[in-house]
């Protein structure tokens, strides 16, 4: 769970593709080049971040995916805890991930509509209930913040999210509120794939 404090509106351009049509052509070439540089800025730092962090565990692996999914489609295993990015043709990135607990699991589809490296987090009022002594705001980059990496934020309210850990020993685990949970160099490298818009497939 993550607290976006200025989440886009629905169907806000794609960040990493969109382009708004009107107004002349200069003015078009002028957002495509803005909007590349944001990406290849995002994907930059996500990598050096990858760099930086003291906490290398990872378990991806390329497996043979047979789902019929389009490319690009994120899809979360709940009962495999596994997360799965599909690269198409039969094959997907395949990555452990912590799930929802007993009562605290969900299925659906979402999409991306943010992408935080080292987000502040705010405890949603269910887990401040539960953690009464947890602070309001806990900083990005905090032991104590739960986030780790990077979060990429789900539509339906901002309840859920994707997001790297401050405690990698969860992985793999009926361990969170509902939010999917993933090593961070492996959060890491989803966000390198990943755009807003990226639609979020749960499953049982």
């Amino acid at each position: 769970m993550v607290t976006d404090p200025s989440p886009p509106a629905s169907g806000k351009p794609n960040e990493l593709s969109g382009v708004d049509d009107r107004g002349d052509n200069g003015q078009q070439t002028r957002v495509k080049i803005m909007h590349r540089s944001r990406a290849l800025a995002a994907a930059s730092a996500a990598v050096l971040l990858a760099a930086l962090m003291p906490q290398l565990a990872q378990a991806r692996e390329i497996v043979g995916f047979s789902d019929t999914y389009s490319s690009g489609t994120v899809v979360v295993k709940t009962s495999e805890r596994a997360l799965y990015y599909v690269l198409g043709n039969g094959k997907a990135v395949r990555y452990p991930v912590g799930v929802g607990r007993a009562g605290k699991q969900w299925t659906g589809t979402a999409y991306i509509n943010s992408k935080q490296l080292r987000p502040a987090w705010s405890p949603p009022a269910e887990v401040k209930r539960d953690k009464p002594s947890l602070p309001n705001v806990i900083p990005g980059g905090s032991p104590g913040n739960p986030m780790g990496a990077a979060a990429l934020t789900l539509s339906g309210g901002g309840e859920y999210a994707i997001h790297g850990t401050n405690n990698p020993g969860s992985i793999g685990g009926f361990v969170s509120y509902g939010c999917i949970r993933m090593y961070n160099a492996d959060v890491l490298d989803l966000y390198s794939r990943v755009g807003w818009g990226t639609t979020v497939v749960v499953t049982r």
